[in-house]
Parts: C-alpha cells; structure tokens; sequence
C-alpha cells in the first residue's frame, strides 16, 4: 500500500515525537517518494534524516528493515535513530529519524571523477544488494534517486519504501527498472528482480539514459528485454560487462552472490582499475587541493 504524505513542511519548521518527545528542527527537504516526504533534519548538533509519510503500515515495514540491517551496512553505517508520530493540524504522522548518508546520485558521481569507478561503484551497490538478500530482504524500487555514492566512493541505498520479503509481491518499482514493464518477468520479489533493475541503472550510469527513456514511447506489447540488451552491446562503457548485463537482463543468475562474483571475475578480465589505484587517485585529489588552497591563502596574506 502506497499513499501520498499530505503535509508540507518548510526550513525552520520543528517536529515533535508525540511519544518519545524528541525536537527535530526542518533544514531542507531531501526527496519525496510514494508514501511520504524526507527532510534534512538537526536535534542539537546532530544532522539527521527524516521521513515523514501518513500510513503507519508503510513507514513500519520500512523501520523493520532498517532495524534489521542497521549496524551491519558499510562504512557509511545506516542507524536508526527515531520512530515516532506527530501531531499535525490535528492529525497523527508516523516517521523516522536515520543519520544522512553525504553522497551524490551515482551518475554525478562518475561524471566528476570518470568513468574509470564504473565497476567499483558497481561492485559495491551489488554488495549492498547482496546484503538485503541475504536478511530475506528485496529492495524493491532500486533507481538512480535511490542510491548514494559517498566522495571516496563507498555506496549506500536510502529510502526504503520499496523493500518487500522476498516471495511477496514488490511493494514499490519505478517502471523504467521494472522488469514486468520489460516484459521480462513478474514483479514478485526475488533476487533476480533487483539484479534486473540493477542492470538498468548501471545502463543509465554509463550514459545510455536517454536510449532507455526514448523506449517509453513503445506499445507494452511491443516492449522486450531484447531492448535493453541491445542497448549495452552499444554501450562502450558496458562492453567489458557484456555476459554479466545478459544473465541479469535474462534472469540467469541463481542468486546474488552469484553475480557479485561474475562481476569481479570480468573486472579483473577486463583489466578494470583495482579499487586501491582510485582510492589513491581520490587522496591524491584530496591532498593537491589541499595544497591549493594553502597556496592561495599564502597569498592572500601577503598581499598589502
């Protein structure tokens, strides 16, 4: 069940656990999904993220998760941190506090440090991806607003509106990454359908979005899988992934870890940069810019 959370709130707004009574003071709004509104939030010094929806069952199934998964994430580490209503304009509001993942949308991210992180990036989400599969757990409505690059790289799924138990039906999917709109397959929740929209957002990071998006224009009847296949043997970024990009549009993994392992296999076939050589590049990044600034600031102190 999804429904649309109704209130609007704006910077310098409070927030105030009917139960718990702890403050959360609005900074920013962060995104808005199907069942509900996310804002940057602030309790004393800490930087928080807050969702705010309007149907308990749904915020629920989305705190389970996340107790589920919390502390066991990557060095990004999800924590819940608040559940709780509030009371406004005379009505109840469920939401929940977790700390904010600082990141970009991965395609932003490849398009200021290259393409060169492609596989690492990918990697990693499959990683993620793996994680949920392992608690009984499928993301659901994996997309690009959905994922978070943090700057060294390490990558973090946020929103979790979309996860289902595996074997039920899929919660929430945004159509493009749907493998029934492809005619691939139903959208019941197993591994292979989040291994599908995987496949289709590493398509939109290699810059094949607009191939995809021209496809909507297409009859469902006329729509296929055949497609997007055609899509990545075009993709000169997707080339070196051709086998794994087949299996995953096809269905022909058996389970995540499976996939994990094909994409490591064709990274180093491929001759892909290892994950130390970046980690390297960002430092050395990192330190120049550093020494930029020390530079000018040297300047600007002895100017008269």
């Amino acid at each position: 069940m999804t429904t649309s959370c109704k209130p609007a709130l704006s910077a310098g707004n409070t927030i105030r656990g009917k139960w718990r009574k702890r403050t959360y003071r609005i900074v920013r709004p962060l995104g808005e999904g199907s069942n509900g509104k996310v804002y940057l939030v602030r309790s004393g010094a800490r930087t928080a993220a807050l969702k705010l929806g309007d149907d308990i069952v749904d915020l629920q199934t989305e705190v389970n998760a996340l107790r589920t998964l919390a502390g066991q994430s990557n060095g990004n580490a999800l924590e819940l941190i608040d559940a709780d209503d509030v009371e406004i304009d005379g009505k109840n509001y469920p939401f929940y506090v977790m700390n904010y993942v600082h990141g970009t949308a991965p395609h932003l991210f490849l398009r200021k440090n290259g393409m060169r992180w492609f596989p690492i990036v990918g990697y990693r989400l499959l990683g993620r991806l793996a994680h949920f599969h392992r608690h009984g757990l499928i993301f659901g409505d994996l997309k690009t607003d959905n994922v978070i690059v943090a700057a060294n790289g390490e990558v973090e799924l946020v929103d979790y509106g979309g996860v289902t138990k595996k074997g039920s039906s899929v919660r929430q999917f945004t159509e493009m990454y749907d493998r029934a709109y492809w005619n691939a397959g139903s959208r019941t929740a197993d591994e292979g359908y989040d291994l599908f929209a995987f496949a289709v957002l590493c398509l939109y990071m290699a810059g094949s979005g607009r191939k995809i998006a021209r496809m909507q224009n297409a009859l469902p009847q006329t729509r296929s899988v055949d497609d997007l296949l055609r899509i990545a043997n075009e993709c000169h970024v997707c080339r070196r992934m051709a086998p794994f990009f087949r299996k995953a549009l096809l269905g022909q993994f058996a389970d995540s870890e499976e996939a994990v392992e094909e994409w490591k296999r064709l990274m180093r076939q491929s001759g892909w940069p290892d994950q130390r050589r970046l980690d390297m590049g960002i430092r050395a990044a990192f330190l120049g810019s550093v020494g930029l600034f020390a530079t000018a600031l040297y300047f600007l102190l002895q100017t008269p």
